[in-house]
C-alpha cells in the first residue's frame, strides 16, 4: 500500500515538474521565435522601431563567456588538482575547499558588487574585462568541484603502477590521474560554461551593456543578458520581441552545451 502511494505520489511530483518545465519551453518558443529573424541575428541594438537586432549582444556574450573560462579554466583546474592529489589532509586544503564551496553558493550579485569595487571603481568606468573576471569568478567553483570529484574516482592501483614505474607525482597526476579523469572535468567545464552564459546580475555592475559594437575589452560590452533585462521591461513591442529571442538564444545555447556534454560523457563511458 505504501509502495503504491510512494509511486504516485513520485509520479505526481514529476508530472508537475515537466508540466511547469514544458510550460516554460512553451511560453517561451512562442514569444521567442516571432522576433527570431535574420535582422535579429546581424545588426546591433538600436532604439525603438530602428529594426535594430542583437548581434552586438551575441558577439559580446560570446567574447565575455571565452574569456571568463580562459581565466577561470587553469585556477579551477589547478586548485581541483591540489585539493585531490597534493593537499589531503591539509589544513590548506581544507581552507580552499571551503572557500570553493562558500563561493559556489554565494549569489551572483555579490561577485557582481566584488568586482565593480575592484576593476570598475579604481578605473572609472566599466569594461568588457571586469565582466569576465565576475563570470570567471562565477565558474571556478564548478571547476575545482568537479576536477577534485573526478580526479578521487580514479582508482589508487593507477597511481601506484605509475609510481612503481619510477614516474614523479607530477607526472602521474598530469599523465595519468589527469588524462584518465578527462572526460569528467571537462563535464565540469562545459556546465560551468552553461552556468555563467545566462548571468545577468554581475555584468550589470561590470560590462554593464553597449547599444554599439565593441569589441575592445577595456570599455563597456554588451551581452545578451543584459539585453534581456533592458528589453524585457521596455513600452516598445519590437524590444520585448527581442527580450524574449535573445532569451530563447540563451536557452537554446544553454541546452545544447548540456546534450553535447551528456552525449559526448556517455560516449566516452562505452
Amino acid at each position: 500500500m505504501m509502495d503504491k502511494a510512494a509511486t504516485v505520489f513520485g509520479a505526481a511530483t514529476t508530472g508537475i515538474l515537466v508540466l511547469v518545465l514544458a510550460s516554460i519551453l512553451g511560453t517561451l518558443l512562442w514569444n521567442g521565435v516571432a522576433g527570431l529573424s535574420i535582422a535579429a541575428l546581424i545588426y546591433p541594438m538600436g532604439p525603438p522601431g530602428s529594426n535594430g537586432g542583437l548581434a552586438n549582444a551575441i558577439l559580446g556574450s560570446i567574447i565575455q563567456t571565452a574569456m571568463a573560462l580562459l581565466i577561470g579554466t587553469p585556477i579551477g583546474l589547478g586548485c581541483g588538482i591540489y585539493l585531490s592529489e597534493f593537499g589531503r589532509g591539509s589544513r590548506f586544503a581544507s581552507a580552499v575547499r571551503f572557500v570553493s564551496d562558500v563561493l559556489l553558493s554565494a549569489p551572483s550579485i555579490l561577485i557582481g558588487l566584488f568586482v565593480y569595487l575592484v576593476l570598475v571603481a579604481p578605473f572609472g568606468h566599466f569594461s568588457g574585462f571586469a565582466g569576465s573576471v565576475a563570470l570567471a569568478i562565477l565558474a571556478v567553483p564548478i571547476i575545482v568541484r568537479t576536477t577534485e570529484d573526478m580526479l578521487r574516482l580514479v582508482p589508487v592501483a593507477m597511481r601506484e603502477a605509475g609510481s612503481a614505474l619510477g614516474a614523479p607525482q607530477w607526472r602521474v597526476v598530469l599523465f595519468l590521474c589527469l588524462r584518465s579523469a578527462a572526460p569528467g572535468v571537462l563535464t565540469g567545464i562545459l556546465l560551468a560554461l552553461a552556468r555563467v552564459s545566462g548571468e545577468t546580475a554581475p555584468l550589470l555592475f561590470t560590462s554593464l551593456g553597449n547599444q554599439n559594437w565593441s569589441f575592445s575589452l577595456d570599455k563597456p560590452m554588451a551581452s545578451l543578458p543584459i539585453a534581456i533585462y533592458q528589453y524585457a521591461g521596455a513600452s516598445y513591442d519590437d524590444w520585448v520581441r527581442l527580450a524574449w529571442t535573445g532569451a530563447l538564444l540563451v536557452t537554446l545555447g544553454v541546452l545544447s552545451i548540456n546534450i553535447i556534454v551528456r552525449f559526448g560523457f556517455r560516449r566516452t563511458q562505452s
